[in-house]
């Protein structure tokens, strides 16, 4: 009877129980546990040896690192188990959220390739090597992408528009800035760029049409809406069926200074966030990563988000 009482104490606390939640789904690392709940090493270790003395959850060494598991050495545990966490669980609200961030840490764990590439990426140009160059990689890319109407929301002056533009059918460029607007109209006037059009408008209403362009492109914008999940709205709006929308954004931080610099509204996103809004939206097929990270302080790393309207 106590081990039965020891055990229904520490699945009452809340924190004790989200934990126990997910191993049940998947067995996690302390690193992984700390990203989805958003809580300190320390704290989370405390519980873990906690849950671990009453066995209800084990771990074992896999390389380096520490690997915990629901249930005892073999993974089994007592059937009532189970049905006492899910009463728990219907008392604790950021349960869903848990399960989402979940399903994202383990996606990233899983994407081997990217770890790869992120590796290559850090070596990419620091040798001289005669004609390669990020932009002459970006211009190949380009010309194998089939021709597409684009918005770019939050344009700026337009530098990546025109990039866009030497291959797409079309490019509307959306900006809140009069003066951003008239100088990226005068720069693609001289340079000739005929498909390219600069309008006037924000980014959580842009002044396109409904169900009018292939993907709906968010380059460091997101940051600066007063509401990016009308703003991510606003692009499913304006989507074709199939559709697709970009988003590279900060991944979240505690630069507050970045307020006054840059003039952010948001000091980045969280994956969860942006999956959060996307699926809102009715978006399918969300991938989401970070696929850059800054060697110099304060490190900013930069999140990519591509989805299906």
């Amino acid at each position: 009877m106590s081990s039965t009482l020891k055990t229904l104490r520490l699945i009452a606390d809340p924190t004790r129980a989200r934990i126990l939640n997910l191993l049940r789904r998947e067995d996690l690392f302390v690193v992984e546990l700390q990203e989805i709940l958003g809580m300190g090493q320390s704290r989370i270790s405390t519980h873990l040896s906690q849950l671990r003395q009453a066995k209800l959850v084990s771990d074992r060494r896999v390389g380096k690192h520490i690997i915990y598991t629901f249930g005892d050495e073999g993974g089994s545990f007592d059937a009532w188990l189970g049905e006492t966490l899910d009463l728990a669980l219907l008392e604790i609200p950021e349960k869903e959220d848990d399960e989402a961030a979940l399903t994202l840490s383990i996606a990233k764990r899983r994407d081997k390739a990217r770890a790869y590439f992120d590796a290559l990426a850090g070596k990419f140009g620091k040798t001289y090597c005669p004609g390669r160059s990020w932009k002459a990689l970006a211009e190949t890319l380009l010309k194998l992408m089939p021709p597409m109407v684009i918005a770019d929301l939050g344009a700026g002056e337009g530098t990546f528009s025109q990039l866009l533009a030497q291959r797409a059918e079309k490019v509307i460029a959306v900006d809140g800035s009069e003066k951003m607007v008239e100088f990226g109209t005068q720069v693609a006037k001289e340079n000739g760029t005929s498909n390219l059009e600069f309008r006037l408008g924000e980014i959580e209403a842009p002044p396109i049409e409904e169900g009018s362009v292939d993907i709906a492109f968010f380059s460091q914008a997101l940051h600066h809406a007063e509401k990016p999940e009308v703003a991510i709205a606003a692009a499913h709006r304006i989507l074709k069926p199939g559709g697709r929308i970009v988003i590279l954004d900060l991944l979240k931080h505690q630069v507050e200074e970045a307020r006054e610099l840059y003039a952010d509204r948001w000091l980045g996103f969280s994956e969860l966030e942006v999956s959060r809004y996307l699926t809102a939206e009715g978006f399918e097929e969300i991938d989401i990563s970070v696929v850059d990270r800054e060697a110099d302080p304060p490190n900013f790393q930069t999140l990519m988000a591509i989805a299906k309207k």
